[in-house]
């Protein structure tokens, strides 16, 4: 495939994706499509690749009706959905925290003169750069930020293969919190919510095209 061809195809895809507001509740994401999906989201670029997400598969029905019962923007697709995911962002991704000293020691092999070198810039960065510790709260909103670059690739990945997929953020955030709190799915709070997602397959075509600003309209070329 050339690039003419291969650029046609990923555009293709970005206008085929759609909120998916309810899927076909017959139809289901091959397990292998789904870890695809995952990998895309599991290979995600972060900033300065502290990796600050992790992804709930919610399977369970009691735990989707809990969910459902406070999410707003998800009655269409808790129920519909082949998979529902919970996207969570790490509270603790500080630069000297314990996760972050064993993501660089130990997953990124990074050596000790090398870590020791850039603990005093990795610091800086978020505490004067982005003062990301003037609260628990900016620490986490960057986090999330992190997290939403997943999102969209994994959301992405499906509509190129023809799966559909819809972002939520139609939930009450203390009320979800605490139901994924009494799951112990915060890891002590180490995580919270930043994001839902469901993927599937359409039931009913969207009502019209991709409606976008034009391209002037959101480019300005600075000369």
């Amino acid at each position: 495939m050339n690039n003419t061809d291969k650029k046609q195809e990923i555009l293709d895809a970005f206008n085929f994706r759609h909120a998916t507001k309810e899927f076909d509740p017959t139809k289901k994401i091959s397990d292998e499509d789904f870890q695809f999906i995952l990998e895309t989201g599991r290979l995600s670029p972060s900033s300065v690749g502290y990796e600050p997400w992790k992804f709930l598969v919610v399977e369970n029905k009691d735990l989707k009706e809990k969910l459902k019962a406070v999410s707003w923007g998800a009655q269409g697709q808790i129920p519909t959905a082949s998979h529902f995911v919970i996207i969570l962002s790490r509270t603790d991704a500080r630069y000297d925290s314990e996760y972050v000293l064993d993501l660089q020691k130990n997953v990124k092999e990074m050596p000790d003169d090398v870590l020791e070198t850039l603990m005093p810039r990795y610091k800086d960065f978020q505490e004067n750069d982005f003062h990301l510790f003037e609260s628990k709260r900016a620490l986490f909103d960057w986090a999330s930020k992190q997290s939403y670059i997943a999102l969209a690739n994994m959301m992405t990945s499906a509509a190129q293969i023809g799966i559909d997929s819809c972002p939520i953020e139609g939930f009450n955030y203390d009320q979800v919190h605490e139901i994924l709190k009494e799951e112990g799915l915060l890891e002590d709070g180490k995580f919270d919510i930043s994001v839902m997602v469901a993927f599937g397959y359409r039931i009913h075509e969207p009502k019209r095209g991709k409606t976008r600003r034009s391209m002037d309209q959101v480019v300005q070329w600075i000369k």
